[in-house]
């Protein structure tokens, strides 16, 4: 193996899958496994079919995957000090996954193999050797995991060294050294790994595996692969136990993008961001919007100085091109905002503002609406909207008569009843029309997409799938301004609109007609003239 060759061995199916709120169903892993071989990681452990039937069904379904880049891994753990290797059903269990390769774990600490799992510091060595033994004459691909091995290092040398020795002489191809409470700080890996990769008889690849509980996991991971591992460890977007595990989605751009180290094969770093959105999604879990690389802030500027700088030379403010990883840069604007900042944004979806004249106005109404509650920096519809309405371009789709809202509860027993009733004008044909919903904003949504669809039948393919409230600075005395943001979808995409007023209502009533008109404009629908529905020119 060439020496800048870097094996990323990937564990977010097992030890990621460990995390606090994180359930992968089996399907979700067998989509995950496909994903990482797309990216091209070199090992994919799959989980511990000894552990759980889940895990033990995942490995029967993906027997029938055929991945081009990647190895997949059975996960386990030593014989059990009163068993045969043979006759532990655990290890027999890695041989029945009928995954190519066997990942097993051990203890390093000397006190705590007799702590934890009541055995002698002799008992556990042979634990370890014919474990490995077993697995090896079986035909699989062995790699020992040296559980809490830098603690044993440090309680003695000597013993660590020797739980090492075992593994190899038990058949494994690679250890990884693991630093499993997160606790060692960069220069401790640093020297540590040295020292061991200087113990270690050539032909055997030595790995890493941090924990995150420092907040040092990927910095640890870095010094380690400088004094000589090979194998890396880690999960995408670092989930794990506790604090997590170290994170690949940061590892990988940093040796690819940074030093001569590889990792993955040519082109395919640029799918980065779309591995890291995946498994967000099915790990049901919020992205971390500021994640290095892959996070929708790792590329976003805002200041009006870094924005100009920005559009002279990227790497004035950017540390490596966002395509490279699957990104893209994102203008945000705010009241810090320039004119130059708002004609690159808008220039983004097509607007014009170059024109000084445009530009001043639409600069001067930003930062009026601004003022006032609005935000715009994720609200890009309705900034979309607000653009196209300064430069007397947006098309009338419709006009507002008149909404009611009427919430009612009958009794103490019964549910509390929200009615819409909104009167429109479309093409000069006035509408009025009523609908019943979960809450007043649902209500007023059904009733406006009703009236509309007559008109523009698209629009049965829009639905609203988030709505959010923010109380913003008392003002005016009293009254407090409130910002409603909108979240809808259709068949193709998903956008945002923001509407501000004293009233919760009529704020939820403006980001809504933003959702609903932007929703038409995307689509290339005219405004209509009759009672006749429009569809898509």
């Amino acid at each position: 193996m060439p020496d800048n060759k870097i094996l990323i061995y990937d564990s977010t199916l097992r030890d990621g899958a460990q995390g606090e709120h994180v359930s992968f169903s089996k399907d979700d892993k067998l989509r995950i496994a496909v994903k990482l071989d797309e990216l091209g990681v070199a090992y994919i452990e799959g989980g511990w079919p000894g552990s759980n039937p889940r895990d033990f069904d995942f490995f029967r379904e993906a027997a029938d995957l055929k991945f081009r880049y990647a190895k997949l891994c059975a996960f386990g753990c030593t014989r059990r000090k009163d068993l045969a290797a043979a006759d532990d059903p655990q290890l027999v269990s890695l041989l029945d996954s009928g995954a190519p390769v066997c990942t097993i774990v051990g203890k390093t600490p000397a006190s705590q193999a007799q702590e934890v799992l009541n055995a002698s510091p002799e008992e556990n060595l042979a634990m370890i050797r014919e474990s490995c033994r077993f697995l090896a004459d079986a035909g699989r691909e062995v790699l020992f995991d040296a559980e809490h091995f830098f603690d044993g290092w440090r309680e003695n040398r000597a013993y660590a060294e020797q739980v090492l020795t075992a593994a190899c002489e038990g058949g494994a191809s690679a250890v990884t050294v693991c630093d499993t409470n997160g606790g060692l700080l960069p220069l401790e890996i640093l020297e540590i790994t040295r020292e061991v990769r200087a113990f270690l008889p050539e032909n055997i690849i030595l790995g890493i595996h941090c924990h995150n509980d420092s907040g040092t996991a990927v910095a640890d991971t870095i010094m380690a692969v400088r004094s000589g591992a090979r194998l890396v460890q880690g999960t995408v977007n670092g989930i794990g136990e506790r604090c997590g595990n170290a994170n690949l989605c940061t590892i990988i751009p940093n040796f690819e993008l940074k030093t001569d180290f590889k990792c993955l094969p040519p082109g395919h770093l640029a799918m980065l961001k779309d591995v890291a959105d995946f498994v967000w999604e099915k790990a049901n879990m919020r992205p971390d919007r500021h994640a290095p690389y892959v996070g929708e802030s790792a590329f976003a500027h805002k200041a009006g100085l870094h924005v100009d700088a920005v559009a002279k030379n990227p790497f004035t403010f950017e540390h490596v091109r966002p395509e490279s990883v699957g990104n893209r840069r994102r203008i945000l604007i705010s009241e810090l905002s320039g004119k130059h900042s708002l004609t690159m944004k808008a220039a983004e979806f097509g607007i014009d503002l170059r024109d000084s004249r445009l530009g001043n106005a639409g600069l001067q109404e930003l930062k009026r609406r601004e003022r006032a509650g609005y935000e715009y920096e994720t609200a890009e519809a309705s900034f979309v909207v607000l653009m196209h309405k300064v430069m007397n371009l947006w098309p009338s789709y419709f006009t507002l008569e008149g909404f009611r809202v009427i919430i009612e509860k009958r009794g103490a027993e019964d549910r509390v009843v929200s009615e819409a009733t909104v009167k429109l004008s479309v093409g000069g044909v006035s509408q009025l029309t009523a609908a019943e919903g979960d809450g007043p904003v649902n209500a007023l949504d059904l009733a406006l997409r009703k009236s509309l669809e007559r008109f523009y039948p698209a629009l049965r393919d829009v639905s609203l799938i988030d709505y959010k409230v923010r109380i913003l600075e008392s003002v005016n005395g009293t009254a407090a301004q409130t910002r409603v943001r909108i979240q809808s979808h259709d068949s193709t995409s998903v956008w945002d609109t923001v509407g501000v007023s004293e009233n919760i209502i009529e704020a939820s009533w403006i980001a809504l007609a933003d959702s609903v008109e932007y929703a038409l404009f995307k689509k290339h629908i005219a405004p209509s003239n009759s009672q006749e529905g429009q569809e898509p020119s």
